[in-house]
């Protein structure tokens, strides 16, 4: 048994995995507000506390970390959306007595669909992952390319809007602050006139119960609307530039 660590800019989820990359139990966790605020101890006392739970259930032969941004020799030299630097998770965890591997979040779950999922059977493909950010990672004759010593293909920031929104990596415009799914939700609950308190498990069910009857029904549209053209926008730079044989996202819906 194996076990993966998915690292979010708001979330955070830990399964047990079998030979066959099938989940056989996981557990997952919502940052709060206070947790953000000290997110390097955060991370580490929950990885510490539920892996050494599963250590007791399950035969743990090693452990694989994704995370947001550059990683360097199990270092995570910075990751933007998590506002961490030179955070040596791998070293912070070393009491758990197990192998650790730990890279980029968007290339490992672009490796596993690769692998197991919607991206197999493909030579060359696109994987993104929208969430706080926008990740990705690119597929050719069905290897996953790399930049040199850095992880690469960062398509959540390229820009889409020129003097656009600031995003948190110092460029104005970039992709991710509009068409990630934190940009969707904030648009959302801006227009709405709704609190950080309304999840996106709510928004999703407003989007998806959205009629002509709404009173809302045209605000709804038009963020949803705004929205899905900008994540247009960017695909079609990325299918220019790359030409692929597919496109798809982190849900499994094909885009293209």
């Amino acid at each position: 048994m194996k076990i993966g660590i998915d690292i979010g800019g708001s979330h955070m989820a830990i399964g047990v995995i079998d030979k066959n990359g099938k989940i056989v139990e996981k557990v997952e966790k919502r940052l709060t507000a206070t947790e953000k605020r000290n997110l390097k101890k955060a991370i580490t006392e929950y990885i510490l506390e539920k892996v050494k739970l599963f250590k007791e259930k399950y035969k743990i032969e090693k452990m694989g970390i994704g995370t947001p941004g550059e990683i360097e020799n199990g270092v995570i030299v910075k990751a933007t959306n998590l506002q961490v630097r030179n955070f040596n998770l791998v070293e912070d965890l070393k009491e758990l007595e197990l192998p650790i591997t730990i890279r980029n979040d968007a290339k490992c779950a672009g490796l596993a669909e690769n692998a197991y999922g919607c991206l197999k059977g493909y030579n060359s493909s696109i994987f993104l992952t929208l969430g706080t950010g926008i990740g990705g990672a690119y597929f050719l004759q069905g290897e996953l390319q790399k930049t040199g010593n850095n992880a690469g293909h960062k398509f959540g920031h390229m820009v889409i809007q020129k003097d656009g929104i600031r995003c948190n990596c110092g460029r104005n415009g970039c992709f991710e602050r509009y068409a990630s799914m934190k940009a969707l939700k904030n648009n959302l609950r801006n227009a709405l006139n709704l609190d950080e308190t309304t999840r996106g498990q709510e928004l999703l069910e407003m989007i998806r119960r959205n009629t002509p009857e709404n009173k809302d029904y045209l605000v709804i549209e038009n963020v949803v609307n705004e929205y899905i053209d900008n994540l247009s926008e960017g695909i079609q730079n990325l299918i220019c530039i790359f030409e692929p044989e597919i496109v798809r996202d982190w849900r499994k819906f094909c885009i293209f």
